[in-house]
């Protein structure tokens, strides 16, 4: 469908570790700025257990998880809004994301330069968003010019853009990112065709070690992630590659001796998913068992329309079972003796877990 979550963060701080890890590839990451200097791009199964519970019951000859594209950009320097280090490419390879993950250095090792000479989360979260927000400060003022004029034209829309704008910038010279959730709904409509940087969804990824040091910054970083309505998820991202290596008996084993139930990259790739308002819903049958991934709201015909264009244009029903009826009843077939099999119309919004099996004529 389209969704980009990407890495950022400055130089150095594990971006490309991660994203080696998230994926198993084996891009270089190297200890120095601009290792990465296009941007790597990702596609990440979705680890749901749903799917490993589905074919018990069925045993059908394929499973297809969900999928999130992850991009993995070019570490950002202070001054990139004014064309430092990478600048412009870095910030329009941020521009076509859907998401960010921000990952964070917070440990410290003498043998792994920092960009600005030591470690503090602050400094660095501060440095990568005020660059952001200058970006974006620029933009909309060369948009406010634009609208400027067209004012005498008397048209509403061109004086709802240039009202929004003048909202934003003076958000922006406040050195504050935009946040969409203070907006009415078609403000925000409008705000999404600007593609401002400082508005993406964003959470955080602490890089820690276990050291004392460490753990005084996480709670830095976690503080600061509060104070801007997000999340932290910490992770040792050097075990986390190492674990992403491993074959499956192996990884359980090695998560077993570190106390783990599933690496935490799981949880980044679901946050990722989570931030970007995306939902699961599945099909099932002998040859495959599929799971779909659809926007939050999405209705009957437009979760039928993922699959393909005429499911949704030739929608006629829906038959859904909740996933854990499905379990519960072992299958379809139970679940319509016990009357947990329901026709759903066009006005049906889809849930998150949901079993499907579209009706449609074209």
């Amino acid at each position: 469908m389209g969704f980009k979550c990407g890495i950022i963060g400055l130089p150095n701080v594990g971006k490309s570790t991660l994203f080696n890890a998230l994926t198993k590839s084996d891009i270089p990451a190297e200890n120095f700025p601009f290792c990465t200097i296009d941007p790597n791009v990702g596609i990440v199964p979705l680890p749901d257990k749903r799917l490993i519970e589905l074919n018990k019951i069925i045993n059908t000859e394929k499973v297809i998880p969900a999928v999130l594209d992850l991009v993995d950009i070019a570490g950002l320097v202070k001054g990139a809004s004014d064309g430092e280090g990478l600048g412009n490419s870095f910030l329009s390879n941020i521009r076509e994301m859907s998401a960010l993950a921000h990952v964070v250095r917070c440990f410290e090792d003498e043998n792994i330069t920092h960009v600005d000479g030591s470690v503090d989360p602050e400094r660095d979260v501060e440095v990568i968003n005020l660059e952001l927000i200058l970006a974006d400060l620029d933009s909309v003022t060369k948009r406010i010019a634009r609208c400027e004029k067209l004012l005498k034209t008397n048209d509403k829309e061109n004086k709802a853009h240039f009202d929004i704008l003048q909202k934003l910038k003076n958000e922006l010279e406040l050195g504050r990112l935009i946040n969409l959730k203070d907006y009415e709904p078609e403000e925000q409509n409008i705000i999404k065709q600007f593609q401002l940087l400082s508005s993406k969804p964003t959470f955080y990824v602490a890089n820690i070690d276990d050291s004392e040091n460490s753990k005084n910054h996480l709670v830095q970083l976690i503080n600061i992630a509060k104070d801007l309505g997000s999340i932290v998820i910490p992770a040792s991202i050097k075990i986390e590659q190492e674990i992403s290596l491993l074959k499956d008996d192996e990884k359980l084993e090695y998560l077993d001796l570190l106390g783990m139930d599933e690496p935490v990259l799981n949880k980044i790739i679901f946050e990722g998913y989570k931030i970007l308002g995306l939902k699961t819903f599945f099909t099932a049958g002998p040859k495959e068992i599929r799971a779909w991934t659809i926007k939050d709201g999405f209705s009957a015909p437009n979760a039928a329309g993922v699959i393909h264009t005429d499911f949704e244009r030739g929608f006629i029903k829906a038959e859904v079972i909740d996933f854990d009826h499905f379990i519960e009843c072992n299958g379809e077939i139970g679940a319509k003796e016990k009357g947990k099999l329901r026709l759903e119309g066009k006005d049906y919004i889809v849930k998150d877990g949901d079993v499907i099996h579209f009706k449609f004529n074209v």
